[in-house]
């Protein structure tokens, strides 16, 4: 018998086994966003956000809202301070919609629905008091879903990861490029903002799939091809590099280019996450 342990046996010591099997879903899970303490929503394919009882796996709401797959998630927290207990989530959809739900209440708060193409990621600048919606262009919105500037359109490709940076600038994943940009609110006090692109990076050979910040002081991205690259946050410098490509030599008899399947030892980072180191 191998030694390997597998999910539902005896294993005191194993610390991946199943604790709950929360289900629900009718297509792929591809989003989960912790929304407190105790409670975190799922959202994919299907175009429904569930919330979870993060301690029993209780089911607490399904929102309906969205016609098509979601395609970003959000915590979306009020800033205000009489308001301190109203949790708020905002979700995007491949129908072309964003729309902010109550936690507590599992109500529809607000919908915006005047995109022309699909969002594909979200991002909240708390200390703004704005969020960013990245799709064919990026747009900056206040907590009222005013739209307050935008860029205009990139590509085609557009913006798929979205990632918060020190002296009020955002880094965005543009199929192989990372372009960074710069926010700034009106000095007159006025609603005025504008968002203007201050560099770009072509480090990468390939598409970004995963972007995270790890600390004030660093981000990190990952591409198709298994590129790992840690930046620095402040000068937008390259501090470090790794990559698995697909290696031919390890299979002479296999053209690269009409490969039509990753190798074993080919990786694709698909999504990073951070504890700050």
């Amino acid at each position: 018998k191998s030694s390997v342990q597998t999910i539902g046996e005896e294993q005191i010591q194993n610390p991946y086994t199943e604790l709950l099997v929360l289900k629900g879903h009718q297509d792929i899970v591809r989003f989960l966003v912790q929304v407190d303490d105790c409670r975190f929503a799922s959202a994919g394919d299907d175009g429904i956000i569930f919330l979870w009882n993060a301690q029993t796996g209780e089911k607490l709401f399904e929102l309906y809202g969205h016609t098509h797959k979601i395609t970003a998630i959000a915590p979306f927290s009020s800033s205000d301070v009489s308001e301190k207990n109203n949790h708020l989530i905002i979700t995007a959809s491949a129908d072309r919609t964003v729309i902010v739900w109550d936690c507590t209440s599992g109500r529809q708060v607000q919908k915006v629905s005047c995109f022309h193409s699909t969002v594909k990621c979200l991002t909240v600048l708390q200390r703004l008091d704005v969020w960013l919606s990245g799709g064919s262009d990026l747009c900056v919105w206040n907590r009222k879903l005013d739209l307050l500037c935008k860029t205009s359109h990139l590509t085609d490709a557009g913006i798929s990861a979205l990632v918060e940076l020190p002296k009020n600038c955002v880094a965005a994943a543009v199929g192989k490029e990372l372009i960074i940009f710069r926010l700034s609110p009106s000095s007159n006090g006025s609603e005025g903002w504008s968002v203007l692109e201050v560099k770009r990076l072509v480090d990468h050979e390939d598409n970004i799939l995963s972007l995270v910040s790890v600390n004030d002081l660093t981000f990190v991205t990952g591409s198709h091809v298994g590129e790992l690259i840690v930046w620095d946050a402040l000068n937008w410098t390259k501090q470090a590099f790794e990559c698995s490509f697909w290696d031919s030599s390890v299979h002479p008899d296999v053209q690269p280019e009409i490969k039509l399947s990753q190798s074993p030892n080919e990786t694709s980072v698909q999504h990073l996450t951070s504890d700050e180191e």
